[in-house]
């Protein structure tokens, strides 16, 4: 992202709300990575080992997945509709997400998850109604896709916790908006609102540094 980019985002969002221009002087330009090579079908097979796990657990099961299929940067589709649950288990994951797994390859294989060039063709909500269909898919898990994969820049998903957190400490309130509430409070954020997201988990993490020290 440009800095003339980082400079129009940090503008338009600072301008709808003073608290919200302070934490922006003080996080400074985004540092957001997304994974652009990344397909669908892989992020969302990430996004099932990392539901309920510490992103290090998450990651060494996904590991030794991997080397089920070492000729491959990360198993196709066909390789992991291979991988029977007892050898998945053995890796580390549940039942659940192994009925998951399994039907994302299917799912990855009949076309209803896209290729990453597809999907490109595609709007939010298109890939948010197709996607859900899967197994274990909720909108939640769409919405990280959409910006940490696709790179989508108006996304703002009202039930994290960590930006209804964020938007919560950034307001100094007693309690979290709800997610319609901090949906009609957002769209003043459009087109930016992935980026709006970005910087309350930013304020999120500023909370949990705060809470850490006077504890």
């Amino acid at each position: 992202m440009s800095e003339q980019t980082q400079a129009r985002i940090r503008r338009h969002l600072g301008a709808t709300d003073k608290d919200f221009a302070a934490l922006i002087r003080r996080i400074g330009p985004m540092t957001m990575q997304v994974a652009r090579r990344r397909s669908p079908y892989e992020a969302l097979v990430r996004a099932i080992a990392h539901q309920q796990l510490h992103a290090r657990a998450a990651e060494a099961i996904l590991g030794r997945m991997m080397a089920l299929v070492p000729d491959a940067d990360f198993p196709a589709p066909e390789a992991l509709a291979g991988l029977d649950a007892t050898v998945l288990r053995a890796c580390g994951f549940s039942a659940s997400k192994i009925v998951a797994l399994h039907d994302i390859a299917a799912r990855a294989a009949d076309g209803t998850i896209p290729a990453r060039a597809a999907a490109r063709r595609l709007d939010d909500a298109a890939l948010i109604e197709r996607l859900t269909s899967v197994r274990g898919v909720g909108r939640w898990t769409v919405e990280m896709l959409l910006i940490f994969t696709l790179g989508r820049p108006d996304v703002l998903p009202v039930d994290d916790f960590g930006v209804r957190e964020g938007w919560r400490l950034l307001k100094r309130a007693e309690q979290q908006p709800r997610p319609r509430e901090l949906a009609e409070i957002g769209a003043a954020w459009a087109p930016y609102r992935s980026a709006a997201a970005w910087y309350l988990w930013r304020a999120a993490d500023e909370g949990k540094k705060i809470k850490a020290v006077t504890v």
